[in-house]
């Protein structure tokens, strides 16, 4: 699958390799897992913001005038954290891209059905041009692809295409990104690691435990 599927984009080198050991490592601290996800969530960020489309532009160097390229400044780029976990991309994403709208969803899982539970949107916003929109839903973990496959109805929902929809996570397992992509297979979705399987309560095996309680240092 993972071979096969265009949209399905794993990110792979030392640095993640290391940055995934850290906030993986049962001993390390609330700080050491912010940091290395922090640094992680930064070099997926950049893989996924390849799809942005690009204008040329004439500037003045010191030296000479030239024409280069940058970001289309007639898009709207959209950040859309999976609360609460979600928020650690937050602001590596502000850093890469000021001129983005960030616009936070929140769920939870019930534990006994797996199935996500609304307590927060801000998407309910006017789409103009949906062919413009560029929208990048962050969450770290990817198990049972429920609350990704909700968030990305909000925004197909205003028409957005598909193609201009990215999934962005740290660790994902083979059920959440096949059911993610069977339903959405378009979309595009960055991912450093995909790992062996859901265990019955519905966590990543051999994942990082409960990502929010990890980075947020509730786990007491």
């Amino acid at each position: 699958m993972q071979e096969e599927n265009k949209n399905l984009k794993i990110i792979t080198n030392p640095i993640v390799n290391q940055s995934l050991c850290t906030i993986r490592n049962k001993d390390t601290d609330t700080q050491g897992v912010r940091l290395a996800a922090r640094k992680l969530t930064r070099i997926l960020l950049y893989e996924a913001t390849k799809n942005l489309p690009q204008s040329d532009v004439e500037i003045e160097t010191p030296v000479a005038k030239f024409t280069t390229k940058t970001i289309d400044d007639d898009i709207t780029i959209i950040i859309s954290p999976i609360l609460r976990a979600g928020l650690i991309f937050t602001d590596e994403a502000v850093d890469i891209l000021p001129q983005a709208t960030i616009r936070h969803i929140g769920m939870y899982r019930d534990e006994k059905t797996l199935k996500p539970v609304w307590y927060y949107n801000k998407v309910p916003m006017p789409v103009d041009n949906p062919k413009k929109y560029y929208v990048y839903i962050t969450d770290p973990m990817l198990a049972t692809g429920n609350s990704l496959k909700e968030a990305i109805k909000l925004y197909v929902e205003k028409g957005i295409p598909q193609e201009n929809i990215s999934g962005v996570c740290m660790i994902s397992a083979p059920q959440g990104i096949e059911a993610v992509l069977g339903e959405f297979p378009n979309i595009n979705l960055i991912v450093a690691a995909v790992d062996s399987h859901l265990n019955e309560r519905g966590y990543i095996v051999p994942g990082m435990g409960d990502a929010g309680d990890r980075i947020f240092n509730t786990l007491v």
